[in-house]
């Protein structure tokens, strides 16, 4: 639910300065709703009346992500730093801890399900929305793509040395995709995926 408070002023800045304390917010992170003007009265004075504003803070992206992935480390049980930022319309999420590597799971199976919940939640309360997420734990994506274009020219190297076709382990889309890429330029081998997800593997096959 958003958080929203309703003050009564005698003048719109004056209520602002009210809001922002109690709400502990900047200026740019509140939305203002003018519910009644006040009246300066008779003389300004007889029969004043102070006017009521409504303020409601903005439920921005990044504070829902960084809301949704602490929960789930706070119902894990697992103390870790939460870091949010956004570049374009991708929001990445990173979270920093001894402890949290627990999280990523085998071949990051768990990391996937949480960057794909963080998603769904973001996605539910802004249907509208066309921004990505992207949950990483320890710098693990990065660790990960590194090995995997290590492997993928591993076994290009091979495939091109033998020109037998070579079927990889089951990976992910985000995982095919960087060994696609690592390989799209390769002289001597070609890629492609066969199967459906969860058990869709990349082939890399010997250019004839």
């Amino acid at each position: 639910m958003r958080r929203s408070l309703e003050i009564k002023s005698k003048n719109q800045e004056e209520a602002l300065k009210k809001a922002l304390e109690q709400l502990k917010v900047k200026v740019e992170d509140v939305e203002i709703e003018v519910l009644e003007a006040p009246t300066k009265g008779f003389l300004g004075l007889i029969g004043s009346k102070e006017g009521t504003y409504k303020f409601t803070v903005i439920e921005r992206e990044t504070d829902l992500a960084h809301e949704f992935v602490s929960n789930i480390l706070k119902n894990a049980n697992v103390e870790a730093n939460v870091n949010v930022s956004q570049e374009n319309n991708l929001i990445k999420v990173n979270i920093e801890g001894k402890d949290a590597a627990c999280l990523i799971g085998r071949r990051g199976e768990t990391l996937d399900s949480i960057q794909f919940l963080t998603g769904l939640a973001l996605n539910k309360i802004n249907k509208d929305s066309n921004m990505r997420v992207l949950v990483d734990i320890e710098n693990y994506r990065s660790k990960r793509e590194e090995s995997l274009v290590r492997y993928a020219n591993k076994v290009a190297r091979e495939v091109a040395k033998t020109r037998k076709t070579k079927r990889l382990d089951y990976m992910n889309p985000y995982e095919r995709r960087i060994v696609h890429s690592a390989l799209q330029n390769d002289k001597y081998v070609t890629t492609y995926s066969e199967g459906t997800d969860p058990y869709r593997r990349l082939v890399i096959e010997y250019k004839r």
